[in-house]
């Protein structure tokens, strides 16, 4: 009876903590990366040099000011001329510059979309791009780069009707903070410590509840793990379903530039939960041999180890009959 009810409150702990640590996780990660404009855009700067998205922006760029020229003037060299010098200046720091003012307006419309203050798709307006990419065209001396009109260009991160299922579940995680990763630090602290105290008799028996309830946190930790990344993977599939295609690209880069530190996360917390728990499961097998050992025989019984008295034989005068 006793072995069941411990395996019925081992599965509770298992489950709860598969609920928890992801939803810890996001909540933290929700508080102190996505509100935050300037964590936003520390993680969205490195992007900047990241092939994909400078071939993403050198081809928007260079179809964009394609359209406001008489195709006829622009042919052969020229062409080539002008596409190497946009696909150069996404290489520089004007285009960092550009970039990350580029992300710091995205992250407004954003929070915006996620607050239900906008209604529409979240896009990153690229203007600020266009505007320093004709600057360095123009100064590259590339044929009509000053009539290039800079328009508002963009793309897509997140669809309006994804930004409405997502902010269902941003709501309540944003309204936790960092809160509930302390709750289920605690609920796992509580656990052994519950354990150690309604063990079995004595400090050996609180001991070995204590490392089996220890074993069952540090799986129920590594099964969080394996579900935030599935959660993670859905939702990535998600998104990028809403993003029209030629937008793609450039949104999965944002979406995994965004998720980089929840992946990060994922394997740490496995990697702890999976040692926590074998640490645990060998140290209370090796506690368990050591109180299955007999015990130690007193001198003289005729069994347990040789000591120096009961190596020496029968004492002087009490030799039996057969010895005279």
């Amino acid at each position: 009876m006793r072995t069941n009810i411990s395996a019925a409150l081992s599965a509770v702990v298992l489950v709860l903590l598969a609920v928890l640590v992801p939803l810890s996780a996001l909540s933290a990660w929700v508080d102190l990366e996505i509100d935050n404009p300037d964590r936003y855009v520390a993680v969205m700067e490195p992007l900047a040099s990241d092939p994909g998205v400078q071939d993403t922006m050198s081809t928007l760029i260079t179809d964009e000011a394609t359209k406001q020229i008489d195709p006829g003037l622009l042919q052969g060299a020229s062409l080539g001329f002008l596409r190497g010098a946009v696909q150069s200046f996404t290489t520089t720091d004007a285009f960092r510059s550009a970039w990350v003012a580029a992300n710091r307006t995205a992250h407004e419309a954003l929070t915006a979309a996620l607050n239900g203050e906008s209604g529409k798709d979240v896009r990153m307006d690229l203007a600020p791009v266009m505007q320093q990419a004709k600057q360095n065209l123009v100064d590259s001396g590339v044929p009509f780069a000053d009539e290039f009109p800079v328009r508002r260009t963009d793309i897509t991160l997140l669809s309006a009707d994804r930004a409405d299922q997502l902010r269902q579940t941003f709501r309540p995680l944003r309204a936790g903070g960092i809160w509930p990763a302390v709750g289920t630090l605690l609920f796992a602290g509580a656990t052994v410590l519950l354990a150690a105290a309604r063990g079995g008799p004595g400090r050996r028996g609180s001991a070995l509840a204590a490392l089996a309830a220890t074993a069952v946190v540090g799986l129920g930790f590594a099964l969080g793990a394996l579900v935030l990344r599935g959660a993670i993977a859905v939702a990535r599939n998600r998104v990028l379903a809403g993003v029209p295609g030629s937008d793609r690209d450039g949104a999965a880069a944002v979406y995994d530039a965004l998720t980089s530190s929840l992946l990060t996360a994922v394997w740490i917390v496995l990697a702890a939960g999976l040692a926590v728990a074998l640490c645990a499961v060998f140290a209370r097998m090796w506690a368990g041999r050591r109180s299955a050992r007999p015990e130690t025989a007193a001198p003289g019984t005729g069994s347990g180890p040789l000591t120096p008295l009961t190596a020496r034989g029968p004492a002087p005068g009490n030799s039996s009959g057969h010895d005279r």
